[in-house]
């Protein structure tokens, strides 16, 4: 598990998390997942949840990882072409939830 973060005048303003999961399949390559991608307000449209989304990247495939994994609840379209322009498709494989009672 790593967080990823970008600082502004010594503030945390955006970050990421990534778990790099041990597979057995693949090869027994690992796959990454990403989550919790923010970014403080004041500080959007700027390109650090690009760049902290891209350090992700690069440590998971470092890491060997034969994919990553994000997924948002949002609906907002802007969102989704962010992750679009960060390299994710759209309409990948469907993803399920399950929270505890």
């Amino acid at each position: 598990m790593t967080v990823i973060v970008a600082q502004a005048a010594e503030q945390l303003v955006s970050s990421c998390t990534l778990a790099i999961v041990p597979n057995l399949s693949r090869g027994g390559r690992s796959y990454g997942v990403i989550e919790n991608v923010v970014t403080h307000a004041d500080y959007r449209r700027l390109g650090l949840g690009r760049r902290v989304l891209a350090h992700a990247l690069d440590v998971a495939w470092q890491a060997d990882c034969y994919k990553v994994s994000l997924a948002t609840g949002s609906k907002r379209e802007t969102t989704l072409r962010f992750y679009e322009e960060a390299g994710f498709q759209r309409g990948g494989k469907t993803y399920f939830e399950v929270r505890r009672p």
